[in-house]
């Protein structure tokens, strides 16, 4: 669930321990140049430096001026996204690297982290994109296989939890829950690059926007735990959740990977723990965040793992500090469960406010440093 779906007082909170990355996070050295960008972000608009840009590998540079938490995307024409950093925080800098192709997109500001966005027509030129490692290549191949097995493995356990639904079985639905959710979180911004699915299937009651209905497993999590019901509704929203979820099983082998878009979203997935499941927000009725918060880490670890042969080529002292912090997130995750083979965690209403600051800090920890990846792979 992407951090977009955060309540306001949640959004302050979190703006202010992800503000402390924003040194780390935005490169020193030049800021001009073919291939940096200058974003602007306001509460009312979206200034972009230039609009006609070189293909290949080009950076954001992100301000945000406004008094909002915001967002900011590249965007391809019909809205699939091709890189983006969310809780931009007022008077922070963030930087994003991507990489393009030739062709039309689209630069969009969220303010408020809500709606369509202020956007800029852009265009990248040129009808090659620069030579890259075949090592990246083989890293983009293998993520792509691994992104559609994820998502080929949701489908069965989605299934055994819609079936115990429709069957009215509420003790058999709670355990099929969590562990339905493990491979969509995992692979979570490569869900997301569709732009459609993850409100339908993902989004909180606090996410929704102005007629939208509450599809989704959300919606069934309160069912099941608040409501402690399955009616007709619930049997009807099921089925939707299996079919909206078919529909991200075909469309994963269309996504766009890159190298830089699989060292964004590993940086993505460890903000969504530290914007929903750390803050304990994300399953705030069946408290499974800690489940969450293992599939999102081990998503970002992939990611790391397949990238890791040209990052640690290109900047060692890096690769040795993700390693380090990749190390010490899971040891601390581990002690949260008995077996260390199974995904039955601590009940997240069980950990205290010390336990999830020590889980917090240590998810900043490996959050600095993997903001840096993408710049690596691209060296």
């Amino acid at each position: 669930m992407r951090a977009v779906r955060l309540s306001v007082v949640t959004a302050a909170a979190t703006v202010a321990a992800l503000t402390a990355l924003t040194a780390c996070t935005t490169k020193s050295g030049a800021e001009s140049g073919d291939h940096v960008i200058q974003v602007t972000a306001s509460d009312d608009a979206c200034k972009v430096s230039k609009k006609e840009f070189p293909a290949g590998h080009i950076e954001l540079a992100i301000e945000n001026k406004g008094s909002k938490v915001t967002e900011v995307y590249v965007l391809f024409p019909d809205d699939r996204i091709v890189a983006e950093r969310e809780n931009i925080g007022p008077g922070t800098k963030q930087r994003i690297t991507a990489e393009v192709k030739a062709g039309d997109y689209r630069i969009a500001c969220k303010p408020g982290m809500k709606g369509d966005g202020i956007r800029q027509e852009v265009k990248a030129t040129g009808g090659t994109v620069a030579k890259r490692d075949p090592k990246l290549d083989r890293a983009v191949a293998d993520y792509r296989r691994y992104a559609q097995e994820q998502a080929d493995e949701t489908l069965p356990r989605v299934k055994t939890f819609v079936e115990a639904i429709k069957a009215g079985d509420l003790e058999a639905a709670k355990k099929a829950y969590a562990i339905s959710r493990l491979g969509w979180e995992r692979t979570e911004p490569v869900a997301e690059s569709f732009g459609d699915i993850d409100p339908k299937v993902d989004v909180r009651a606090d996410g929704l926007e102005d007629g939208q209905k509450w599809t989704g497993w959300h919606r069934l999590e309160k069912a099941l735990w608040a409501d402690k019901k399955i009616g007709a509704e619930e049997k009807t929203l099921a089925d939707q959740l299996l079919t909206d979820l078919e529909d991200w099983q075909k469309r994963v082998g269309t996504a766009e990977i890159t190298p830089t878009s699989m060292a964004n979203g590993a940086k993505e997935l460890l903000d969504e723990v530290a914007t929903g499941k750390v803050t304990g927000e994300e399953d705030r009725y069946a408290h499974t965040d800690l489940v969450d918060f293992k599939g999102n880490v081990e998503g970002a670890q992939k990611a790391y793992e397949l990238l890791k042969p040209v990052a640690q080529k290109n900047d060692p002292a890096l690769a040795q500090e993700l390693d380090k912090q990749f190390a010490a997130l899971e040891k601390l995750l581990d002690t949260y469960r008995t077996d260390k083979t199974s995904y039955d965690f601590v009940s997240y209403d069980k950990v205290g406010k010390d336990k999830r600051k020590e889980l917090s800090d240590a998810v900043n920890a490996l959050a600095e440093p993997l903001s840096k990846l993408a710049a690596a792979v691209v060296k």
